[in-house]
């Protein structure tokens, strides 16, 4: 959806930048999940974190995004082992949509 959204509004070659810049704030979760650039969100369900995408900027293989506007949040299961709980829009209130996941576990 957020690709889908960002090609309807920005156009094709936005898509594959703002891919781009999702795939690499991936990498760079799988790498360091503890990261310093990483914000402990606990708060709101056990080990949860979050990264905006925007410190992955100079990570992405394709040309800058100009205005990133999406956060990860994710949890380490187990050593290696990264769960994607949501990519909210960083407008949104977290306590409203990782809350409703977390009641699923």
């Amino acid at each position: 959806m957020i690709l889908r959204t960002s090609e309807t509004q920005h156009g094709k070659d936005a898509r594959i930048r703002y891919r781009g810049l999702l795939t690499a704030a991936l990498r760079r979760i799988a790498a360091d999940p503890q990261g310093r650039l990483t914000m402990d969100r606990s708060e709101l369900l056990a080990g949860l974190r979050c990264l905006h995408i925007r410190h992955s900027r100079n990570e992405s293989r394709e040309a800058a995004v100009g205005d990133p506007v999406h956060v990860i949040f994710y949890r380490t299961l187990e050593p290696g082992l990264v769960e994607i709980v949501r990519v909210l829009h960083d407008r949104m209130e977290p306590g409203r949509h990782v809350v409703a996941v977390s009641d699923r576990f």
